[in-house]
């Protein structure tokens, strides 16, 4: 089995030392790139599994335009680093197309952990083929393709992301609680990390919904869970 790569973008030589050691240790291949220019000119060139893109950059990119940059022509799983701890910050890493958000400091047992998550998260899986389409209103949800459409264009997302709507739409009328839905998507270890569930919901919405305030597809049950609406 083909080792993963994972490219790292930090311009802190002595964290980008202590990352690349304990991925090598761990079985991965290990890229790094010391600011966003030069991570995106790396990933319009080179295969990669997995991006660990640092917030604060030097250069004409910071992380978040980074981030965006390379979501208009990669969909490879990125996992920001961040000094800062504001609920705001994070968001605005989801929004720009993140799959996590690791604030410093962090253990390496928390980033390995990270990474086993989303590259799990990112392996397919012939559930996909088995699963009807969804369509609910102008939503469609191709399970085979992995790919979702809105009034007949295609809405680009996030591994994660998707992850989330496969799980709504392979169940849709039903209420999957936060709990169940977490674990799914994230593993039983993230179970009780409800604050990223919120965050992935507001950018879905963000993307699908004509009005994210008043959503017609992604559908709350307080203190309880989310589902995809139906037409019954």
């Amino acid at each position: 089995m083909r080792r993963k790569t994972i490219l790292i973008v930090d311009d802190e030589p002595r964290l980008v030392r202590l990352v690349k050691v304990n991925l090598l240790a761990s079985g991965y291949e290990v890229a790094t790139a010391a600011d966003g220019k030069t991570a995106i000119n790396l990933l319009e060139s080179s295969n990669y599994d997995l991006l660990i893109l640092d917030i604060m950059l030097p250069g004409p990119f910071n992380g978040f335009e980074a981030c965006k940059r390379i979501r208009e022509f990669s969909d490879i799983p990125i996992i920001m680093l961040t000094g800062r701890t504001r609920e705001q910050d994070r968001i605005r890493g989801f929004d720009a197309g993140a799959d996590d958000y690791l604030t410093k400091p962090f253990s390496v047992e928390e980033l390995l952990r990270r990474v086993k998550a989303v590259l799990r998260r990112t392996q397919p899986s012939e559930d996909y083929l088995n699963c009807p389409a969804y369509s609910f209103g102008d939503l469609v949800i191709n399970f085979a393709q992995k790919r979702v459409y809105l009034r007949g264009r295609e809405v680009r997302l996030t591994a994660t992301e998707y992850q989330i709507l496969y799980q709504l739409g392979s169940h849709a009328g039903k209420v999957i609680t936060h709990e169940d839905l977490l674990t799914r998507v994230w593993g039983s270890e993230y179970r009780n990390e409800l604050h990223y569930l919120r965050n992935y919901i507001s950018s879905l919405r963000k993307k699908i919904e004509d009005d994210p305030g008043n959503p017609k597809y992604i559908l709350g049950k307080h203190g309880i869970g989310y589902q995809l609406a139906t037409e019954l």
